[in-house]
């Protein structure tokens, strides 16, 4: 709202500020109606080749054991007052511990952090959360509902709920835009940041629209604008689609990491097929451009940045970039042989250096 007695913008920039606007969503709708057709395309083939297998959805009643392993955790539920909404978390380590916030990525749920829920419960409090929308949290019908607000404001309601003020929080992914925007808006609540293969949000939207290749390996946003289709191509095949994603030679996890078991995968098909799984995490990207463009924000506690060279989906160029937003002491780190989902693909690596950036003075500034 404009303030008392200030001058309404002049119709030329109006004009400009709208002829803008329709060039973002011409853009957006565009592309989103090139990768439809490409994935329509593909559809076409499969059918063409093995049509009885292209329709093919086998039915998962019950859980593989990995998914109750105790040495991971406890199963947790918490509902947030103000949503309404019901939680699902794993965690690992006594109550009282400072507390270690895990965020996943797509299309990932709280067992990508298995890793890490092992590693770290002997100092704290560690909790895997299945984000809004994936798992056995609530998955609220309404794209609506997926707003990056909504999606902050989950994170600050949870802390609280689960008797903690601060936290050390760790994002992955689409898990990483969030803990970012987090670490922007409650700086109170976070006394370490740590984020695995994302950048800073008004890097990724600078970079994406200034490099055609980034565009190109961000074509799933786009792709996921449209209604049921998303959802639909991932069950062809048996979920072929999410089984290439962490096995194949182009996106999956490189020869030289730590290969996921074929437990490990029936853990994500399990989750995954259950009726309605996919529209959930799928509607995060579907709200994500009446957000765009973010403003530039700073953060200004300690950041770690891990990123894997060989991520498929993010141009390594955008971690460097991410520095001059990160107003303390800034560490990145990049692992030359590692895929996208870097804290399964490394584990090691991984945790050894979250445990020596945990443990350096939270006083010390930037490099």
């Amino acid at each position: 709202m404009a303030r008392p007695g200030a001058a309404c913008p002049p119709p030329a920039r109006r004009v400009m500020v709208a002829a803008r606007a329709l060039l973002f969503w011409a853009l957006v709708y565009s592309y989103c109606g090139v990768c439809a057709c490409i994935a329509g395309l593909r559809l076409l083939w499969s059918i063409g080749r093995r049509p009885g297998e292209t329709f093919r959805w086998v039915v998962r009643e019950n859980p593989p054991a990995c998914l109750n392993d105790p040495s991971l955790g406890t199963h947790c539920y918490v509902r947030i007052k103000d949503s309404g909404l019901r939680f699902h978390y794993v965690a690992a380590g006594e109550r009282g511990k400072p507390l270690m916030l895990l965020l996943h990525g797509f299309p990932e749920f709280w067992y990508s952090w298995r890793h890490q829920l092992r590693e770290f419960k002997s100092e704290y409090r560690v909790v895997a959360l299945d984000l809004r929308g994936y798992g056995e949290t609530d998955a609220p019908s309404h794209k609506e509902n997926y707003k990056l607000d909504c999606l902050i404001t989950d994170i600050k309601d949870i802390l609280e709920s689960l008797g903690y003020n601060k936290c050390v929080l760790i994002g992955h992914d689409w898990g990483g835009l969030v803990a970012w925007l987090v670490a922007i808006c409650y700086p109170e609540m976070v006394t370490k940041l740590i984020v695995v293969n994302f950048p800073h949000p008004s890097v990724f939207t600078e970079y994406i629209l200034r490099h055609p290749s980034q565009l190109i390996k961000s074509g799933y946003y786009f792709f996921f604008q449209m209604p049921w289709f998303p959802e639909f191509m991932f069950t062809v095949n048996d979920f072929k689609v999410l089984k290439s994603l962490f096995t194949s030679q182009a996106t999956g996890i490189g020869r030289k990491g730590c290969r996921l078991t074929a437990e490990d995968i029936e853990a994500y098909l399990y989750v995954f097929s259950q009726p309605g799984a996919l529209t959930g995490p799928i509607n995060h990207y579907r709200s994500i451009f009446s957000c765009l463009p973010l403003q530039h924000h700073e953060v200004i506690m300690p950041t770690l940045l891990l990123w894997g060279e060989r991520d498929a989906f993010m141009e390594v160029e955008m971690a460097e970039m991410t520095r001059i937003y990160v107003k303390n002491h800034f560490r990145l780190t990049i692992l030359s042989e590692a895929s996208h989902w870097l804290q399964q693909d490394q584990p090691d690596i991984v945790n050894k250096l979250i445990w020596t950036f945990l443990k350096e003075e939270t006083t010390r500034k930037r490099e």
